[in-house]
């Protein structure tokens, strides 16, 4: 039975790492993080003023909160992906004081704009190279960008409860 559970996580793993490593080229990376931003400005957009400050329970992120989180990990991600320079210190963003609405979409939208320009500096060529993200895992730029955009989906999807708390509809999925 362990052998088996072994097998398998084996064999999910090649298949991510197959995944994450396929000649997906930039321009359809790139075309991503733009439908992705299009579709957190919907959420930001959906979420009235007054549910930024909403936190489910109290040991929870706020709606605010949970968005300058996906956008702390945004500019954490590809600043090590591309090397470039954030203009934030890891974490920083989630302890903006102005949690309103206005500057949390300003500080989430600027945060997207930060990854697709990485991107776009990265030649093709380099998206294979292995870096350390955070000096922990190794990995190539690729996934560290594919890494980013699975947390920024995880964590906006993560807000679609909050919007429905406030009273609001959350967008429709927006796939393509």
């Amino acid at each position: 039975m362990k052998l088996q559970k072994l097998l398998s996580m084996i064999c999910l793993f090649l298949a991510i790492s197959s995944l994450a490593n396929a000649q997906t080229s930039k321009d359809e990376m790139i075309k991503e993080w733009e439908r992705a931003k299009t579709y957190t400005k919907e959420y930001l957009d959906a979420m009235p003023e007054s549910g930024y400050a909403l936190k489910p329970t109290p040991e929870m992120r706020s709606f605010a909160e949970q968005m300058l989180h996906l956008t702390d990990g945004n500019y954490g991600f590809a600043a090590a992906a591309s090397g470039e320079k954030s203009a934030f210190a890891p974490g920083e963003l989630e302890k903006t004081t102005d949690k309103s609405k206005a500057n949390v979409s300003k500080i989430v939208l600027d945060g997207y704009d930060f990854v697709i320009n990485s991107l776009k500096k990265v030649p093709a060529d380099k998206m294979g190279e292995t870096i350390k993200l955070f000096n922990r895992f190794e990995m190539t730029r690729g996934t560290a960008f594919a890494k980013c955009f699975e947390h920024q989906t995880h964590h906006r999807g993560q807000t679609t409860v909050y919007i429905r708390l406030a009273g609001a509809k959350p967008p429709q999925e927006k796939l393509f």
